[in-house]
């Protein structure tokens, strides 16, 4: 299960903040995630529950922002949304796009005290 190393690699980001910024408690994370990231959202949920345990996050709450998945179409020369690669263009039915946005995770924003 990745998720549990994404959750690792987001605390680690939350604890280097919180020294360099000098908060000591998480209370809210906003995640955005793409919709082809191949990041399963329940997973990631009670990954991060498991993992910010006994941590600046424990008890914090995690907000998941979807973030569409985007493609040119070589064919049509379209931006257009899909919801999984491989898809055909929305627009012209072409197989030939290039992936533009939607496989990213990053935190959005962080409420902290």
């Amino acid at each position: 299960m990745h998720e549990m190393a994404l959750c690792e690699s987001v605390l680690q980001i939350m604890e280097k903040e919180a020294g360099r910024q000098g908060f000591s408690r998480v209370k809210t994370v906003w995640l955005e995630i793409g919709e082809l990231s191949s990041v399963e959202v329940e997973a990631m949920r009670f990954s991060y529950e498991v993992v910010t345990r006994n941590s600046l996050a424990d008890g914090s709450v995690l907000e998941i922002v979807r973030v569409p998945g985007t493609a040119w179409c070589m064919h049509c020369g379209k931006n257009v949304n899909i919801q999984q690669r491989f898809d055909a263009c929305p627009d012209c039915g072409g197989y030939q796009l290039q992936v533009t946005g939607g496989e990213e995770m990053r935190i959005k924003e962080l409420e902290v005290e």
